[in-house]
């Protein structure tokens, strides 16, 4: 009997942290250590509990003993699979289509490099070829954003560079952005702290008619940092409050820690819309790139208020062996009408 009380014990238990692990904004725990982490990784997750089915549907037919237990922690894993991948679906696995860029419209795209891992020419090449107007470009540094823009000037793209570094200490303590000409000159205060442990990157248009650029990159939810984790993700869903702003770079975050940070259910943080999940192609994977795509991460985002309409997103994955451990991302935004 104790055996038995000890089993139904576990099996429940199981079954409330993967309930949790599946969809912590049922109980306010998305932004809680352990579960913002494990629900970061969903496909992975997924997988994961698909193998431990497997291995438990085997012990259940083998061990007579353990055959009911087994065979209920099967059924649990399985419905914490197929949960997880019903919500998977419904953000998308992948639609990279754009419709043709109009007059007006601004491409933008957003690498986290690495501490500048790629090269110039790799990331020049990278923009030239995704007609960008706004290269947004986390863990880079001024000399390296120079080198990419002499090099897309060289192809006929002029683009303004602009970066914050907090310290020279590491790369990763600098983001840079590049912004085509075209766009106008834009303004940035580079004394103003933005997010809390890495810099992100506020551009301002100097004629007041662009859209406010915010590169972005918010510390990684790990031990010692999830307060200042924290803080980040407000103070993004604060610039998702003001007109016309389109954000681009590593939030470290996913549309799940934003559950307290939305301003209604069109908008994925603050007012803001989320390009992936405008597009389905949120349930890609942009981080780490030593995970197939639909088992990582979608922490890299282009979001943008009500003013501009997502006409294309997507993931890169050709770039997987160019020393980032971040996919680059890409989005085309035209004026909302």
């Amino acid at each position: 009997m104790f055996r038995r009380i000890l089993a139904a014990t576990f099996i429940v238990a199981i079954a409330a942290a993967l309930l949790v692990a599946a969809w912590p904004q049922l109980f306010s725990l998305e932004q809680a250590a352990g579960v913002a982490q494990v629900v970061s990784l969903r496909g992975l997750a997924a997988a994961a509990a698909f193998v431990a089915v497997v291995g438990l549907t085997l012990i259940s037919l083998l061990s007579v003993s353990l055959r009911r237990f087994a065979a209920s922690l099967a059924i649990v894993a399985l419905a914490f699979s197929a949960l997880t991948l019903a919500v998977l679906s419904t953000r998308g696995f992948g639609s990279p289509g754009f419709e043709t860029k109009a007059e007006g419209d601004v491409t933008v795209l957003s690498w986290n490099t690495l501490g500048d891992a790629p090269g110039a020419a790799t990331i020049a090449e990278l923009a030239l070829l995704n007609d960008a107007d706004v290269v947004a470009l986390p863990e880079t540094t001024r000399e390296l954003g120079f080198e990419i823009a002499q090099l897309m000037a060289d192809s006929g793209r002029p683009m303004w560079v602009h970066t914050v570094a907090y310290d020279q200490v590491s790369k990763a303590r600098s983001t840079t952005i590049l912004i085509s000409t075209d766009l106008g000159e834009y303004t940035v205060d580079e004394s103003a702290r933005t997010t809390m442990t890495l810099p992100s990157l506020v551009a301002v248009p100097q004629n007041g008619e662009g859209p406010t650029l915010v590169a972005v990159h918010a510390v990684a939810p790990i031990q010692g940092e999830m307060t200042n984790w924290r803080s980040d993700l407000e103070w993004l869903a604060e610039q998702c409050r003001t007109s016309n702003t389109i954000l681009a770079g590593d939030f470290n975050s996913t549309l799940d820690h934003y559950a307290t940070l939305a301003d209604g259910g069109d908008f994925a943080l603050g007012s803001c819309v989320d390009a992936a999940s405008a597009t389905d192609n949120a349930a890609v994977g942009t981080w780490p790139t030593q995970l197939p795509s639909l088992l990582g991460a979608p922490i890299d985002h282009i979001m943008a208020s009500a003013d501009w309409t997502v006409t294309g997103m997507r993931v890169i994955e050709s770039h997987d062996g160019d020393g980032s451990d971040h996919r680059p991302i890409v989005a085309t935004l035209t004026p909302t009408q």
